[in-house]
């Protein structure tokens, strides 16, 4: 018996610890940096995300940011899928070792970004359907209130409750591991997002393209 779960704990620290190494990569510092825009955490919310990269007026250091955070949460959780086919479990881990790199990154003294874009990568890539929906929902809230927060708020409460829709046809029920993961990086993301929660209430939280939140 120890033989045979030894090994499995193993994979799932190496999983956890690979997953979580991608996933602290600060795309929003480095590429502000290499793109002349100074320390993107010295401005606006001091957010490394690419909302707050966007406040730098580089649209396409923001628009890099937001792919590349996106993809490192979808390639921690395709390249185990791919080494370890049949395991969603292990997927997950790593999915979620990434998205947790992203919140606390070790190359920044565990100060990260809100999870908002490795989110939606990670659903992209474990249920795409269940991407899609949630990224529409951003979408649509965005549009209707211009508030990046307030649509990342719908946008990640609805996921757990799309990843549970009988649509058969679109993979949906989605299946255990990958309704965990929505699940937990959701509560993550209104846990990282309580000052604008706060703001929010208060009515005093800066619109898409805003200057200063």
């Amino acid at each position: 018996m120890q033989d045979l779960v030894a090994p499995a704990l193993g994979t799932m620290a190496l999983a956890a610890a690979g997953g979580y190494l991608l996933g602290s990569i600060p795309f929003g510092v480095i590429l502000t940096r290499l793109g002349g825009a100074g320390d993107v955490r010295s401005i606006g919310s001091g957010n490394i995300g690419a909302t707050n990269v966007l406040r730098t007026g580089r649209k396409d250091l923001a628009i890099a940011t937001l792919l590349l955070d996106a993809g490192k949460g979808a390639a921690a959780y395709l390249l185990v899928q791919v080494l370890f086919p049949g395991v969603p479990a292990l997927a997950a881990i790593a999915g979620g070792a990434a998205f947790l790199g992203h919140l606390f990154p070790v190359w920044l003294g565990f100060k990260g970004g809100k999870g908002v874009a490795t989110f939606f990568g990670l659903l992209l890539a474990a249920a795409w359907p269940l991407g899609l929906l949630a990224g529409a929902t951003w979408l649509l809230t965005a549009a209707v209130f211009r508030k990046s927060s307030l649509a990342a708020l719908v946008a990640s409460a609805a996921a757990p409750a799309f990843a549970l829709l009988p649509l058969k046809t679109l993979g949906l029920p989605a299946d255990g591991p990958v309704f965990l993961l929505s699940l937990g990086t959701a509560a993550l993301i209104w846990v990282r997002h309580q000052e604008n929660i706060a703001r929010l209430l208060r009515g005093t939280e800066p619109r898409i393209g805003a200057t200063k939140g």
